[in-house]
């Protein structure tokens, strides 16, 4: 079967689904590679029909594929796929298809191509100690604040770095504000994961999987969370000072919109709430009308403007 970039992302994410498409060529490209072999190492973390060995086992034969020696993945995917590590027809859909995922990797310009690489191995290898700490099943419990801030910069803040890396190679011009995107490229990451991992604590805790820490709780990560994404505010408010390509501040603005957005909700309902696909839908074509227009995108009074006019309708 061919490989279709912009079919599995639609397979296999919702948020970056929507964003990835908005960054120009050869950006595009490369995160949506990058996006997918993350994804790859998340199905086997979050492996539920398996135990923990055998996900530390996926992790670190990814880990391999990425590695000098190369080692081939192809029996290894046959029976992944024969013996799947969840439930999800996306998923496992973009697991059979790892071989020429890979591929597509080894395609790409070799400066991209070694960003790549070492940020998924960096991710696997994370995940694979993480998953070592579980219980026998595989499901995680971290029990401070620091586990949880270490958890999120694997799984996520290194996303924020694979970006940032791809983003100098690509507009060099970004190189002005590399101090500012230094600092707070871990934030637009973990910020993201941490409402995730809000909006599903109530699931994740009901089967065993324990992400919030009890001295931090619900409330202590909304906190936590929302001052990442302000962080996150400013890493595209850096990108445009630098005179970022378009298509990099849409990226990076729909999806700290949505979860500015996922976090009121959360605030609002608590664990499970979301944003609705017509609310996903306007606060899509908020932004996008402003990108056209050319003005610069304030990501905090974009957010703060479009929670009133929904507060407004809901009244």
């Amino acid at each position: 079967m061919p490989l279709d970039l912009d079919e599995l992302l639609r397979k296999t994410s919702r948020t970056f689904a929507l964003a990835i498409p908005l960054l120009p060529e050869p950006t595009r490209r490369t995160v949506s590679v990058a996006y997918l072999l993350m994804r790859v190492a998340d199905t086997f973390e979050d492996g539920v029909a398996w135990g923990r060995l055998e996900r530390i086992d996926a992790l670190t034969r990814l880990a391999r594929a990425l590695g000098p020696g190369r080692e081939p993945l192809h029996a290894h995917v046959r029976r992944w796929v024969a013996h799947p590590p969840l439930e999800h027809a996306g998923y496992l859909e973009l697991l059979g298809q790892l071989p020429e995922l890979l591929a597509a990797l080894e395609a790409l310009p070799k400066p991209h191509r070694d960003v790549v690489e070492a940020q998924v191995v960096r991710m696997a290898c994370g995940m694979a100690e993480h998953v070592a700490r579980a219980d026998a099943l595989g499901n995680v419990r971290l029990g401070s604040e620091a586990e949880l801030e270490q958890y999120c910069y694997v799984v996520a803040g290194l996303v924020g770095e694979l970006l940032t890396a791809v983003f100098l190679l690509d507009a060099p011009q970004l190189a002005a504000e590399a101090g500012t995107l230094g600092r707070t490229e871990r934030a637009f990451g973990e910020g993201l994961q941490l409402v995730n991992i809000l909006k599903d604590s109530a699931q994740d805790r009901a089967a065993g999987r324990i992400f919030l820490p009890d001295t931090l709780g619900f409330a202590g990560a909304l906190a936590k969370a929302k001052q990442d994404l302000h962080l996150a505010a400013e890493y595209v408010n850096a990108l445009q000072r630098a005179g970022s390509p378009v298509g990099f501040v849409g990226f990076t603005s729909l999806a700290l919109l949505l979860a500015f957005a996922t976090l009121r909700q959360l605030e609002e309902k608590g664990p499970g709430a979301k944003v609705s696909r017509d609310e996903v839908a306007r606060l899509s074509g908020q932004l996008f009308s402003q990108l056209a227009e050319g003005t610069a995108v304030d990501p905090l009074r974009l957010v703060a403007s479009a929670l009133a006019s929904s507060s407004q309708r809901a009244a």
